[in-house]
């Protein structure tokens, strides 16, 4: 999985884009936040059937609100929601937001994972997990694997819990010439197993399955053999897209729905009704010549695939969960 344009400073290669992580590996869980301080166009695409997600209605493109300061990737399942008021009281102390009269509101969409399963199943990234996350956020290139939103993330769920593997988050940037940018920060917690969208080869699939193709989980799927079945909260992939392409809020959600076509290159199956996918895409506007719209949204897919595989391969084991590296 190589590109010539690929850069593995991910996401923050993007001036004015800045990601931190809070994690807690003793309870399997974590929040990560990417901030947009000056405040950028933003835009969100939810789908699968298990969605948690905060502030998307305002993404929505007939909507008034055109500055996002930072988005919100957590676990903790529906609790981990209150992460995301840590990281508007840090913006607000750094009288960052929007304008209002004799205040400024950040604006902090935010979407979870569930990682309960695995941990602890009480102790969730609540809004002091948010602030530390805030703290900790830099423009260097973000620590990926089992840190942040991803550390308590699994994947290769279809066979059931014995069966799953360590997921986790991953980061990829491009370079498209001329100064534009894109790149992408994914939390990978998917039902499905990851494969690389180069070679077509699997990257981390169902441990221990005996039938004929246990690396295809569509065979697995169609197989007479009983599978458990899933639970609909238990998994739901994560992330952000970034640019710093000029583009219209209506534009920069149809570059969150492109983020998904990444997912399907590299998650088989997604967006099942037992996943709640979310993307939220960001446009800084720093490059000001006009973009061909076709090459920013295909380098969005490319850099969410390449994020999702290299989440599962920089990923190390956790509470009883292999990496991929531990159990090949």
């Amino acid at each position: 999985m190589t590109h010539s344009n690929g850069h593995n400073g991910g996401i923050t290669l993007i001036p004015g884009i800045k990601v931190g992580h809070y994690t807690d590996a003793e309870n399997a869980t974590g929040c990560t936040v990417v901030l947009s301080e000056a405040g950028v166009m933003g835009g969100v695409d939810v789908r699968g059937g298990a969605p948690g997600t905060h502030e998307t209605d305002l993404l929505r493109p007939e909507m008034h609100m055109n500055q996002v300061h930072g988005i919100v990737l957590s676990g903790g399942s529906a609790f981990g929601l209150e992460s995301a008021n840590g990281v508007m009281q840090y913006l607000e102390e750094h009288g960052i937001g929007y304008q209002a009269v004799g205040v400024r509101v950040p604006i902090v969409p935010a979407a979870i994972l569930f990682d309960l399963a695995i941990g602890s199943k009480t102790v969730r990234p609540d809004k002091q997990a948010g602030y530390k996350a805030c703290e900790a956020a830099s423009n260097e290139p973000p620590e990926e694997g089992s840190v942040g939103a991803g550390t308590g993330a699994t994947v290769a769920k279809l066979a059931g819990r014995d069966h799953i593997v360590k997921g986790g988050i991953g980061t990829y940037a491009l370079d498209l010439g001329g100064g534009l940018l894109v790149g992408a920060l994914v939390a990978v917690n998917a039902l499905g197993a990851v494969y690389d969208p180069d070679t077509g080869e699997l990257v981390a699939g169902p441990r221990g399955i005996s039938i004929k193709d246990p690396d295809d989980p569509f065979g697995l799927l169609s197989s007479p053999k009983p599978l458990p079945k899933p639970n609909p909260i238990e998994n739901t992939t994560i992330g952000v897209v970034a640019t710093n392409a000029r583009l219209d809020k209506a534009t920069v959600n149809k570059l969150a729905s492109s983020a998904h076509d990444g997912l399907a290159m590299s998650v088989r199956p997604a967006h099942t009704p037992h996943d709640g996918d979310t993307f939220f895409a960001l446009a800084t506007g720093d490059h000001e010549p006009r973009v061909h719209l076709d090459r920013v949204l295909a380098a969005a897919a490319l850099c969410v695939a390449c994020a999702t595989v290299r989440a599962v391969q920089q990923a190390k084991g956790l509470a009883g969960v292999p990496s991929i590296s531990e159990v090949k």
